[in-house]
């Protein structure tokens, strides 16, 4: 595995975050202006040079960077708030004997995972070949201030391995981690109702502004393509393209969707097996095996004591129905190894799950902002559905399968009763809008992917006019890093944005499975 390694997102606090809550809370908390900025009048946004961030892993591309912190207004809706600042690094373009004149901004997913790692993986996808490559950390993240980190959750998720996924014990854990995060951000003054997409999108209106830059380009995956499309829409001056990556559309992200993208990326899987003869013949029905599966963990949980796939001591893992589709959304294992893991399973071999689930059990304790998750999640994907609409959208999707399972929606348990602890007002009417536009665009989607289904994309394409859609096939969730076509696509989009050359998609075949001896 690569030093930096594409995030599987094992934690309650994972892209796509949808969670729910029942009856929408009337109001947020409302700190005092203090703590962690200025009061008084909001001055205008600007950025302030500065350090760059020195992460636990050095990033190469950081040493030569030009870096600071965007200073914003907390909550522009409430002038003389405080101000937070933003980490922003600046990136130089490979080729400084020509570069272009419109830099590359980049938009993270989650919301709440540490941007600044995902620059290896800009860096190694030729995102500054040409131009320069700008990352900003949404607000509330790492290096930012303040960072709506919550090691308590952090803390929990390591302990959650070992017990049932939607056991009784691991609802009252949870909830408490939760209420601990909140109530110390709050008591710090955080004002968690301004940390929503609004907010970010108008981030990054003012850094283009405090940089001095006329026009620039914007990608962004997954949150990060939600927060694009809603930063087109509300901020359009100075666009010149918009790539955006396993895509999350706001008019339709609910938690009620998180459960039709998980069928169809778990069903294209299993119809690239069938296509492929060998994997045909050697695992004939992988949408039968994968219910007998579930259905006999939830009934009957398996209890092991395996190592963490990166080494270290035995831990003690709990796997269940709940807990085997989780692992397959988080991509642990990887999509061409799941035929033949489930094929183990069911033959009484769970290693290769036991020790994905054992994975969960090692945290970067802190450095995920679960704040800005649930300020997200609770304001704008959850508010208008209920406990039995999740439920009834889990029978649609998998049939046959045990509700005990069903009533969680993928990656984030219990969100109903997080959300209520996390109390912010509802913004799904602000929020829930398509964004039309005639910027050209590129739409990026992969077949394989179980957390943004490729097929949402074709909506937003349709009211993107100048938009050209590219869906790569095995490919899962966020497709540039793992597809050289994919990179070469996108660089030929920065480069002639209404004639992007596509043609290597067409010869693209999903990767052969994995196949077993009998």
């Amino acid at each position: 595995m690569p030093k930096h390694s594409i995030r599987a997102a094992t934690t309650a606090a994972a892209l796509v975050c949808l969670t729910a809550f029942g009856p929408t809370a009337s109001s947020a908390a409302s700190p005092p202006a203090q703590s962690a900025g200025r009061a008084g009048p909001a001055a205008p946004s600007r950025f302030v040079p500065g350090p760059c961030p020195k992460p636990p892993e050095p990033i190469e591309a950081l040493s030569s960077a030009r870096c600071g912190f965007l200073e914003v207004p907390e909550n522009r809706s409430r002038p003389g708030g405080r101000t937070i600042k933003l980490a922003v690094a600046v990136i130089a373009a490979v080729n400084p004997a020509k570069p272009a004149q419109d830099p590359v901004v980049f938009m993270a997913g989650g919301p709440g995972a540490d941007t600044f790692d995902d620059i290896p993986f800009l860096v190694d996808s030729g995102l500054n070949k040409d131009r320069e490559l700008i990352v900003m950390a949404q607000r509330g993240n790492l290096y930012d201030q303040p960072n709506l980190a919550c090691p308590e959750v952090d803390r929990f998720n390591e302990r959650a391995v070992g017990l049932g996924y939607d056991s009784q014990q691991a609802e009252q854990l949870m909830l408490k981690a939760v209420k601990e995060c909140r109530d110390r951000l709050t008591a710090d003054g955080i004002d968690l109702s301004a940390y929503n997409t609004t907010e970010n999108a108008a981030d990054f209106a003012d850094l283009r502004k405090a940089l001095g830059i006329p026009r620039w380009n914007v990608y962004g995956y997954s949150y990060g393509s939600n927060l694009a499309l809603t930063y087109l829409r509300l901020h359009p001056e100075g666009i010149r393209a918009v790539a955006i990556d396993s895509v999350t559309p706001p008019q339709v992200v609910t938690l009620l969707w998180t459960w039709g993208s998980t069928a169809e990326g778990v069903s294209n899987i299993f119809e690239g097996c069938a296509a492929q003869p060998a994997c045909k013949d050697r695992y004939p029905d992988l949408p039968q095996l994968l219910t007998e599966q579930v259905r006999k963990l939830e009934a009957h949980p398996l209890t092991l004591n395996v190592p963490p796939p990166g080494g270290g001591k035995p831990v003690k893992v709990v796997l269940d129905g709940g807990a085997l589709l989780n692992l397959i959304v988080a991509f642990t294992p990887r999509p061409k190894d799941i035929p033949a893991a489930l094929d183990e399973l069911s033959r009484g071999n769970p290693e290769r799950f036991a020790r994905a689930r054992a994975g969960g059990s090692v945290q970067k304790v802190g450095e995920f902002a679960h704040g800005l998750t649930n300020s997200v999640a609770c304001s704008e994907w959850a508010p208008g559905y209920t406990e039995p609409d999740v439920l009834k959208a889990g029978r649609k999707a998998f049939p046959g399968w045990p509700d005990t399972v069903l009533a969680q929606v993928p990656q984030l348990p219990f969100q109903y009763p997080v959300c209520r602890i996390w109390n912010v007002p509802d913004r799904a009417s602000v929020q829930r809008m398509a964004t039309v536009s005639s910027v050209p665009a590129l739409v990026v989607s992969g077949t394989f992917d179980v957390k943004t289904g490729a097929s949402w994309a074709k909506g937003v394409a349709r009211d993107l006019s100048r938009s050209t859609a590219v869906q790569v096939p095995g490919i899962g969730h966020w497709v540039v890093p793992q597809s050289p076509c994919a990179q070469r696509v996108l660089a030929s989009f920065f480069a002639r944005p209404t004639a992007p050359d596509t043609a290597c998609v067409n010869d693209l075949e999903p990767e052969p499975f994995t196949i077993i001896p009998r």
